[in-house]
């Protein structure tokens, strides 16, 4: 299995190259040169096995010869023997052929546990193998960041470094990131908002004497690895609800396009999904691009769904790079483009997204009203998140046809908005009770790259 750039520049890498690289040189983002395609026998036999065994079968084909099957399925193992629930995970029914797919009972609560749990494993894997030390830094809009301390705090041979926006993730978020003691770990609190902190990560890629430096990695969804390990749920999810020998529909709350995508990669290898559904809250620059194919930035506002406050969307690259037949030189033209401001989807492009993708806008208050209708009628109370994928599916799906809504966040890490909404204000699990007594340890920076890398080669360098 070889892995290739969306921008048609950058040599192929094996599996566990174009993990440990993150970015392509070109500055695309690293994607199978082919799918591995499951049969419906395949698919049917994954009915009643573990969620590892699951992983272990869907990931298996994209790995290659990096990981032994012994080694592979030993990570896959401890990556989730700390997660909460014994599903990883579970389906709540909603309504009539609505279901919830709960994905926050990982060790910081949100959906990005399952890929960062099991990349943490890999890179120490395979990073002891090489005798090697790596510098990861990653962007945050919230989850990504404390997932990635998650998983990587205390490991010797990595330092982490997370970019969040100063002031525009919640309480908790910001403290899962700021707590941990270990001194491999640095939060850094950046002026500006999540696209800033994501453009400055691909700026430090692109200068390579920096990259090459420090040995840079990254961790975020640009990451293939964590693009992959998100394909699982959506079959461990479908085959109960009866795939392959019924269709099923997906709606994701979503603002950096990589868990969709991650649906879009599972239905490319053979799962029969009918719709993939995009939802967005008020900052909606992919609602706007699939309904009129213009993908122009705006201004971000903040909102009380903070990890989706995004406009430039990284992962929607790679859906684009199918779009246009796999042409990088046309994906680097639209990159290109966009750093002026946008640019306008192609006709065919956009029919060939619409093949795959709905997508629906939620405003603030609308999201409040959902997470009290949800907890009134549904018995469950959905973080912000969650409950603007809850309202897009029950505006969009079709009543025939089975809809699993992903619950991206548990509602405790959003509690001041869960509260205003519905009254309830949800606690922490009892081993993050102390969370809000625990020191922080954050340092705050300028939006400005040479200071960052300045900072970065300081601390690696002590």
């Amino acid at each position: 299995m070889r892995y290739i750039s969306t921008r048609g520049q950058a040599p192929a890498l094996t599996f566990e190259e174009a993990m440990l690289s993150g970015l392509a040189r070109d500055g695309g983002l690293y994607v199978p040169e082919t799918i591995p395609q499951m049969t419906a026998d395949d698919i049917r036999a994954l009915n009643g096995l573990s969620y590892e065994e699951i992983a272990f079968r869907v990931m298996r084909p994209f790995v290659g010869d990096g990981f032994t099957d012994e080694v592979f399925a030993d990570l896959i193992a401890k990556a989730y023997a700390g997660f909460g629930h014994n599903a990883r995970a579970p389906l709540v029914q909603l309504a009539p052929n609505h279901f919830l797919l709960e994905l926050f009972h990982g060790p910081t609560l949100a959906f990005k546990d399952f890929a960062m749990q099991l990349i943490g494993q890999l890179f120490q894997e395979a990073l002891e193998r090489r005798g090697e030390r790596v510098t990861i830094v990653g962007a945050t809009s919230g989850d990504t960041g404390s997932a990635a301390i998650e998983a990587f705090k205390g490991l010797d041979n990595v330092d982490v470094f997370i970019l969040f926006p100063h002031g525009r993730v919640s309480e908790v978020q910001r403290r899962q990131m700021t707590t941990p003691p270990e001194s491999n770990v640095h939060a850094l609190a950046l002026d500006g908002h999540f696209d800033d902190c994501q453009a400055k990560l691909k700026d430090m890629f692109n200068d390579f004497d920096f990259r090459d430096s420090v040995r840079l990695a990254g961790v975020n969804s640009i990451n293939w690895a964590r693009v992959l390990a998100q394909v699982v749920y959506y079959f461990s999810s479908a085959v109960s609800l009866g795939a392959p020998d019924r269709k099923v529909s997906f709606t994701v709350p979503t603002g950096n396009f990589g868990d969709i995508f991650a649906g879009y990669i599972a239905k490319r290898m053979g799962l029969p999904i009918d719709r993939l559904v995009v939802a967005t809250n008020q900052n909606d620059i992919l609602h706007r691009c699939l309904t009129g194919g213009a993908y122009q930035t705006s201004q971000v506002h903040p909102s009380i769904s903070p990890s989706m406050d995004i406009q430039v969307s990284s992962n929607f690259e790679r859906a684009l790079f199918d779009a246009y037949d796999r042409d990088g030189a046309a994906v680097a033209q639209l990159m290109t483009e966009l750093k002026e401001g946008g640019f306008n989807v192609s006709q065919g492009a956009l029919q060939a997204l619409r093949e795959h993708f709905d997508s629906g806008r939620v405003s603030e208050d609308e999201t409040l009203a959902m997470i009290k209708q949800a907890n009134a009628t549904m018995g469950e109370l959905l973080c912000p998140h969650s409950a603007i994928g809850v309202k897009v599916a029950e505006d969009l799906r079709d009543p025939a046809t089975p809809m699993i809504t992903l619950a991206t966040a548990h509602p405790a890490k959003f509690p001041d908005a869960v509260e205003k909404a519905s009254g309830i204000r949800p606690p922490l699990p009892n081993r993050m009770a102390d969370l809000y007594e625990r020191p922080e340890r954050v340092t705050r920076v300028n939006n400005d790259l040479a200071e960052l890398e300045a900072l970065i080669q300081e601390r690696i360098n002590k």
